[in-house]
């Protein structure tokens, strides 16, 4: 195999790799942004029901409780997820520069 096929077979590979980091990077994103999404319903104001002051009044405190646990949950969770998708950018970074090192250095033989 000469060495043009070699640097062709490897910038092949070089891609496959980025499409696969890539694909990882679009998942990370999607999951951190379903975590976003949640966040912000929960922020959303309940709709006032036609109940008694002090019943409307337990139920708002009761959902308050609710939604703060939820917020901790799911803030817990943004934080790997955050954590995750910068990693996976990083590694989607470096899959790309190196893509296009080996893209340059076949061109410039060709």
């Amino acid at each position: 195999m000469s060495e043009k096929q070699k640097l062709g077979r490897l910038t092949e590979i070089s891609q496959l790799l980025f499409d696969q980091k890539m694909m990882v990077l679009e998942r990370a994103a999607r999951a951190r942004q379903s975590s976003l999404d949640r966040l912000a319903e929960l922020d959303r104001p309940m709709e006032a029901a036609d109940l008694p002051l002090v019943t409307a009044q337990e139920i708002a405190f009761r959902h308050a409780l609710w939604a703060d646990h939820k917020r901790r949950e799911i803030n817990e969770m943004l934080a790997r997820q955050t954590a995750e998708w910068i990693e996976a950018r990083e590694e989607a970074s470096r899959a790309f520069g190196r893509n296009q090192v080996l893209n340059r250095l076949r061109s410039q033989l060709s």
